[in-house]
């Protein structure tokens, strides 16, 4: 079937593209105000966008711009503009339940990590703190802001990245066990959300190796 855009409001063209743009990394996306108070919520809109520099994007909205989980452009965007840091949180799948404690609508002031029974963890090369039971944690400087209609997409700087130990094959050679990680992503829905267990291993292919299968070598 084929929809325009143009003749739907936004609230469909959300429910189209969340239900087919799957599965989406979940990052918590943490801030601080000038008074150091901490601010939680998680994203989805989210993935890394260059290496070098390592930059990853995440699209904040305001409340209400489509059912777009635990996004507060007011606190969040006004601590990113205050600070330029921020950090970003991977969300495994023994963390999920607390990620979706701190996507409920709370009012202002109220402790989204508190509430989710996670604790925080300090960071190295900025002042705004990692959540201590994510597997992977992203120290970011915020890089640029791009406002789009509802949305800004902020680009953050990776500064520095904090793997737990336990999930490095290799330390020295940087190997991490990325399925023992056992991050989830977004899907479809109000509650939908995928394992990231059910693998499998397609190595890339070399022109010549195309070729051959062609002319069936």
């Amino acid at each position: 079937m084929y929809f325009d855009f143009a003749a739907l409001p936004k609230r469909d063209r959300y429910k189209l593209v969340v239900s087919t743009i799957v599965p989406r990394p979940i990052a918590w996306l943490v801030t601080q105000d000038a008074e150091g108070r901490n601010n939680a919520a998680p994203y989805s809109f989210f993935n890394v966008l260059s290496n070098d520099p390592v930059v990853v994007g995440i699209g904040v909205g305001a409340r209400g711009m489509g059912g777009e989980e635990g996004t507060d452009m007011k606190d969040t965007m006004s601590n990113i503009r205050a600070t330029g840091e921020f950090t970003l949180c991977l969300v495994s799948e023994s963390t999920a339940e607390a990620m979706n404690v701190t996507g409920a609508d709370y009012p202002p002031g109220v402790d989204e990590l508190a509430m989710a029974g996670l604790t925080t963890a300090a960071s190295e090369r900025i002042r705004v703190p990692r959540i201590a039971e994510s597997p992977v944690a992203l120290e970011c400087r915020l890089f640029q802001t791009v406002p789009i209609g509802t949305h800004n997409l902020v680009l953050g700087e990776v500064l520095a990245v904090h793997i737990r130990d336990e999930f490095m094959l290799d330390p020295v050679r940087l190997y991490v066990d990325t399925p023992k990680l056992g991050l989830v992503g977004r899907m479809h829905g109000g509650g939908w959300y995928a394992r990231t267990t059910d693998l499998f291993d397609m190595p890339r292919v070399t022109p010549e190796q195309v070729e051959a299968r062609r002319k069936g070598g």
